[in-house]
């Protein structure tokens, strides 16, 4: 006799922000986030997309964050795209990275989605670490990867920012397109400018980054759109070994009261 076998449901999940829905619909007209930047053209008048009450759902998103984040030991934090998956080299190499600063004793945070941001919360799950996922609301549902222990899934990409950038203590970020730019140079500047103090930055793949690193070079520095050093606010590599041990001699030195509690937990055992 054939084993009985539920059916799944005719529909898949979906996420709308923090909400999951059981939808046909593979696509949604628009976001939260483009329907509160694009006022003319998407005006919505209706009051749960009238901005006082888009106030109070930015401000839950923060609440939600901080709380469920609190009490994340370090951190580092893994950008890269989506869309290189399984079977290429970059995710085998993103994979290292989570199970490498797992054993280094940090929690893993990335993107939530799949490909390069999957990586490495695989490689810390399968290292019994911290596996963290932050995820965005999208056009097209991307939803979290399944190696996610703990998950949020955000509306608002400047919610999710700040999540990355107050609970992380590093910054890894693997070959990506126009978010993991955007991600990677809003954490340049956030160091550049004192607003996180001498985090490390690991870029990693030096033939996806030389040419980038050559355009800073040649056309910002030399033209005094970014001062002295600012070039060196990061190191680039292709050996995982190197990068985690990168972030660790840093923190030797960092001022970043949680390491420093933790350090000193470490010395009174």
């Amino acid at each position: 006799m054939a084993p009985h076998i539920t059916p799944r449901p005719g529909r898949e999940r979906k996420l709308r922000g923090p909400i999951m829905v059981r939808s046909e619909q593979d696509q949604q007209a628009t976001t939260y986030d483009q329907r509160l930047l694009e006022s003319i053209g998407h005006a919505d008048h209706d009051w749960k997309h009238a901005d006082p009450w888009r106030v109070m759902r930015i401000q839950s998103e923060f609440v939600a964050g901080f709380d469920a984040l609190s009490e994340l030991p370090k951190a580092v934090t893994v950008f890269g795209s989506a869309r290189l998956g399984e079977g290429t080299e970059e995710y085998e190499q993103a994979r290292q990275v989570g199970k490498a600063l797992t054993e280094a004793g940090y929690a893993v945070i990335t993107g939530g989605g799949p490909g390069l941001m999957e990586g490495p919360n695989r490689g810390a799950h399968e290292a019994d670490g911290v596996s963290v996922g932050l995820g965005i609301e999208l056009p097209f549902e991307q939803g979290l990867n399944d190696w996610v222990d703990l998950g949020l899934n955000f509306r608002y990409f400047f919610a999710r920012k700040t999540m990355f950038l107050k609970y992380s203590q590093a910054f890894i970020s693997l070959p990506g397109g126009f978010g993991t730019m955007d991600e990677v140079f809003e954490v340049l500047c956030m160091v550049q400018t004192g607003k996180v103090t001498n985090f490390p930055i690991v870029l990693m793949g030096t033939d996806f980054w030389s040419g980038l690193v050559d355009w800073m070079r040649n056309q910002q520095l030399a033209r005094g759109l970014i001062s002295p050093g600012d070039d060196e606010l990061f190191i680039v590599t292709d050996s995982v070994d190197d990068a985690v041990q990168h972030i660790v001699d840093a923190h030797k030195v960092m001022t970043d009261g949680r390491l420093r509690e933790q350090r000193g937990e470490q010395q009174n055992r």
